[in-house]
């Protein structure tokens, strides 16, 4: 199994801590721009292999590595709730990331604007949807820390103030695996 992407994407992140924690046999492959356009089929990282089966989207590689290890992906349908909400802002933090690398800003343009209301609002829910004491044991809250951590890694937001999120990564930060896989180390 190879496991293709970037150190510092928080979707590749959620994969490599899934494939450790799987206890599967795996190699992480930093892929180039070269590499993803060949091998991807929405070029762009995460991608995975194993023998002739090839994923190209960090879901089913997560729901794959789960059920071949044994473990659940999305146990109900809160969770995945909770999953897929991580997902739209960490897809508005990310746009808003690109964006402002090209000069664009929320207070310039109404759709990133609406991105940055977006992420705002959302860390409001996520903040009292999860419970710090669940941890990373489930996907959800495995991605929200994923976003977490890559968002104050590039400096797009504070947690200061929202109580479980603070909570979720100080468990988080707790966990060995989570941590080995930081875009900083």
């Amino acid at each position: 199994m190879n496991l293709y992407g970037s150190y510092t994407s928080p979707f590749v992140r959620h994969c490599r801590v899934a494939l450790a924690q799987s206890g599967l046999d795996f190699e992480f492959i930093e892929a180039d721009d070269a590499m993803r356009k060949e091998m991807s089929a929405t070029d762009k990282v995460p991608f995975f292999t194993d023998g002739d089966l090839t994923l190209t989207d960090s879901s089913s590689i997560l729901k794959y590595v789960r059920e071949k290890s044994g473990s659940e992906f999305l146990a109900d349908i809160v969770d995945y709730e909770n999953f897929t909400l991580v997902n739209t802002l960490l897809d508005s933090a990310i746009n808003l990331f690109l964006f402002e690398n090209e000069g664009y800003r929320p207070d310039r343009v109404k759709y990133l604007e609406r991105q940055k209301n977006r992420i705002e609002h959302g860390l409001d829910i996520l903040n009292m949807r999860f419970n710090p004491d669940q941890g990373i044991t489930q996907d959800s809250g495995l991605r929200c820390a994923c976003f977490i951590d890559w968002a104050l890694f590039r400096k797009r937001f504070s947690i200061d103030g929202l109580p479980n999120l603070e909570g979720l990564m100080a468990v988080a930060n707790q966990d060995e695996v989570f941590k080995s896989t930081a875009p900083f180390v």
